[in-house]
């Protein structure tokens, strides 16, 4: 079996497009078509000449009577207004005297205290950080060192707050800021 050496052989010899007399033609039938925007040119024309003439034509043909006289309208009598009926409405009776009684369990002071951790760091620089973005929301955070099995850690801590709803409070203005790992907890510090 022969080996072929496809590199070495080069390229067959290109095809030349056959050069038809269809092409010839068709450029013969196109050469009309460049006398076209004359002819677009000369209707146009033609029709701005035909809508200046309508124009020109019906410029006479306004009535040119103009009433002079000032109609001033005639103020109306008592008489000729009919009467205004007479409006009821029951809630504006029955508004003033109705009251609302509800019942508000006064919130009572626990003895529980709550703080919120919001992240836990490996390193005191990146809990200095977020302390940070804490104070610019107008809280004080704390950093918290805790050691463990598994390595030292340094937590950033809100609190300690007397209510869970001042702790959510502060959750929620921390949130807006685009922090929310803070989680609450009853701790004892």
């Amino acid at each position: 079996m022969a080996q072929r050496d496809y590199v070495s052989r080069g390229r067959p010899p290109q095809k030349k497009k056959p050069t038809n007399k269809k092409n010839n033609n068709s450029r013969a039938k196109h050469e009309p078509i460049a006398s076209f925007p004359k002819v677009r040119l000369l209707v146009v024309l033609l029709l701005l000449i035909g809508f200046g003439v309508f124009l020109w034509s019906i410029k006479d043909n306004s009535d040119n009577k103009v009433d002079t006289e000032v109609v001033r309208p005639v103020a109306p009598t008592e008489e000729a207004l009919p009467e205004l009926p007479e409006e009821e409405w029951e809630y504006i009776r029955t508004l003033p005297g109705y009251e609302v009684e509800v019942d508000v369990a006064q919130q009572e002071k626990s003895d529980k205290r709550y703080l919120m951790q919001c992240a836990s760091f490996r390193t005191r620089a990146q809990a200095e950080e977020m302390k940070a973005k804490i104070a610019f929301q107008g809280l004080e955070a704390l950093i918290r060192h805790s050691s463990g099995d598994n390595g030292d850690w340094f937590r950033v801590i809100l609190g300690p707050f007397e209510s869970k709803r001042d702790a959510e409070k502060a959750k929620h203005s921390l949130r807006k800021v685009n922090i929310a790992t803070c989680q609450i907890w009853y701790w004892n510090l």
